[in-house]
């Protein structure tokens, strides 16, 4: 006769149930609903299909799929309906993974059919075919004797070839809905009868394993979400983020342009140039006030430098190389070095600590051209990196004091962001103490900040452990950004000294961090997040004065001049063109005001002023105009949304 379990759910009630009950029996047993939206449910914290069998007292909580695990767990067997939507419409097509990923799942695929994207619609009806027939998704645990044998009777040799390289005492399961098996550790939907809300958008390459040494596979993708309500609302956030693309934004606004003779590296335009030079006054005004200097080192230096930083063994694949006299030279992928000499140049004390330094600073990284993206994945950019050397009493201060000027850039320009603590990966150097000591001053800076951050396990520097800012723009994306890194490791490669009170030699510790992360970078978000629409202070042209005829234009030079005059960025459209042609291309060109000259205009020495976006004007005097554009750029204003 079988026993009586106890079952703790989530919210501390305890229930009975039968040993050898599913957990499935036991979702009907406390709601029907709750049996008819959950997908799988943890078992002591630990995911399990509602097929699974319950053994002992346990504390059970069901998984829904909205959300977190329940939505990756939907979009996971996602990816295995569309294995078995291809495998039935393309015989012969081997296997590689099928992970869940942000917003959906992709599958790999060996088939000799070049999949194209008219096979996609293909493809997705098949797979609403299969999900309405609510095949049961049904694991069973084999040998790995057993499911090579399985496979390899399949000609599945990426599946063999994934089951070799598990560890020995690895449990193997495979899950099977209808006519299709698959190697999975699960857990999946109960039927395909869950999948209801996907969509398949996009066939790419794909190395097998990641590896360039590999075979090319084919990669389908496709979006999944619990309801078509949720992809609908996705679908047109993409819709958005496409007249929000920054690439295609920067050419019709004029602000620079990618080309073949330079892959990865953007040429700006002399509109580009004026945003970003406004960002770079911004940052140097900034960064006075709080005591930085600002210096520039060599772009390029030798590989001597480069193995004494480490950066020679664990950064050499992302460098750029090149011969001098017959010695080996690096362009520089990081300030950091460049700096650490400009530090040895004089003795230091220790009443010269913190010393602040900050560099926009020009760095190389090779990318491979497959991710090249816009200004957002470029093969050169500029950090605007700062190094503070500092005492070991003085890092909470100092890290908060950047925290603080982060979030203060942030909320200037309108973001939000979240905070990861990065902590220390494999290939790191220095001891457990140092370590230790470094990650534990991060914590507690955000700790003393009152700061909600998430550990990211092993994604610090090799070099220190790292706070990172991603910055979340109007589509809910989210982009790392700023960092601060703190770093007891280079101060000792390089020999870094001071000169403490007890008139003995003393290691400093260094902060790296930036705020931008990389111009290039944020100018992209910012092009994205305003659609090309940038606040009146980052806007390369500030207004445009538009004299309704021939007869207007000495009137419109003379606004022109006193908007110049009062440090406005204005130009003149006189060309002989209708005012509402002039008016609606300044509004597709995103001009922040209009500003229209014709006959009272010139009388009462004033304009009709538009602001971008809207349809009425309103008329006002030069001088007026000129004080409330100027108020608008001194506060930085942003625009109303």
């Amino acid at each position: 006769m079988a026993s009586t379990l106890k079952i703790t759910l989530k919210d501390g009630a305890v229930r009975e149930a039968e040993q050898g009950a599913t957990l499935r029996a036991l979702a009907e047993s406390i709601s029907p609903g709750l049996a008819r939206m959950a997908v799988a449910a943890k078992i002591n914290g630990t995911l399990a299909d509602l097929s699974a069998v319950l053994t002992e007292d346990a504390a059970v909580e069901f998984v829904l799929p909205e959300v977190g695990e329940g939505l990756e767990i939907l979009r996971h067997s996602a990816s295995h309906l569309m294995a078995q939507a291809v495998a039935r419409l393309f015989p012969g097509t081997k296997f590689g993974i099928g992970p869940a990923i942000a917003n959906g799942f992709y599958y790999d695929l060996d088939s000799e059919h070049v999949f194209t994207p008219d096979d996609l619609g293909a493809i997705e009806n098949e797979m609403k075919r299969l999900a309405k027939e609510a095949l049961p998704f049904t694991r069973r645990e084999v040998s790995r004797a057993e499911a090579l044998d399985f496979f390899h009777r399949r000609g599945e040799i990426y599946k063999e070839e994934l089951i070799n390289a598990l560890p020995e005492d690895a449990v193997i399961s495979l899950y099977t809905q209808g006519d299709f098996t698959d190697l999975c550790a699960g857990p999946h939907v109960p039927t395909t009868k869950c999948l209801q809300a996907f969509r398949l958008h996009s066939i790419a390459g794909a190395y097998w394993r990641g590896d360039e040494k590999n075979k090319m596979l084919q990669r389908i993708y496709g979006y999944a979400f619990a309801k078509t309500a949720d992809l609908n609302a996705f679908l047109l956030k993409l819709e958005e983020a496409k007249r929000r693309d920054h690439r295609k934004l920067g050419q019709e606004l004029d602000l620079f342009s990618l080309h073949d003779e330079g892959l990865g590296f953007p040429f700006f335009h002399p509109k580009g140039m004026i945003l970003r030079n406004a960002l770079e006054d911004f940052w140097r005004q900034e960064h006075v006030k709080r005591g930085y200097a600002e210096i520039r080192t060599p772009v390029i230096l030798r590989r001597e430098l480069w193995e004494r930083s480490g950066h020679w063994d664990h950064y050499q694949e992302n460098m750029y190389f090149t011969l001098i006299d017959g010695d080996d030279y690096a362009v520089k992928p990081m300030n950091c070095p460049g700096g650490m000499i400009m530090y040895k140049t004089k003795p230091r004390s220790y009443r010269d600590l913190p010393i602040r330094c900050g560099e926009l600073g020009l760095v190389h990284r090779h990318e491979l051209s497959g991710v090249l993206h816009g200004l957002l994945r470029v093969r050169a950019f500029t950090q605007d990196d700062a190094h503070i050397f500092m005492l070991p009493d003085q890092i909470k201060e100092e890290i908060i004091g950047v925290i603080d000027l982060v979030d203060y850039f942030y909320r200037t320009f309108g973001f939000d962001y979240e905070v990861e603590l990065s902590t220390r990966p494999e290939n790191s150097l220095g001891s457990d103490a140092d370590w230790e000591l470094a990650t534990g001053a991060l914590a507690d800076a955000l700790r003393a900040k009152g700061i909600a951050h998430k550990i990211n396990p092993g994604d610090g520097a090799f070099y220190g452990p790292k706070i990172d800012f991603h910055v979340k723009d109007c589509l809910d994306r989210t982009w790392q950004c700023g960092t601060i890194q703190l770093d007891f490791q280079m101060p000792e490669k390089f020999d870094l000294t001071y000169t403490g009170e007890d008139g003995e030699k003393h290691r400093p510790v260094m902060i790296h961090r930036v705020i931008y992360g990389s111009l290039e970078r944020f100018i992209a978000l910012l092009t994205e997040q305003y659609a090309g629409a940038f606040p009146l202070w980052l806007a390369p042209v500030q207004a445009r004065v538009l004299p309704i005829a021939d007869r207007h234009n000495e009137y419109a030079a003379q606004v022109l001049s006193a908007l110049t005059a009062a440090g406005i960025r204005a130009e003149v459209d006189g060309r002989r063109e209708k005012l509402n042609y002039k008016i609606r291309e300044a509004q597709t060109e995103k001009i922040p005001f209009t500003l229209v000259a014709g006959d009272a205009e010139a009388e009462e020495k004033s304009v009709a002023v538009r602001r971008y976006g809207r349809q009425e004007s309103e008329k006002m005097s030069v001088a007026d105009f000129a004080a409330l554009a100027g108020a608008e750029i001194q506060a930085k204003k942003l625009p109303e949304q």
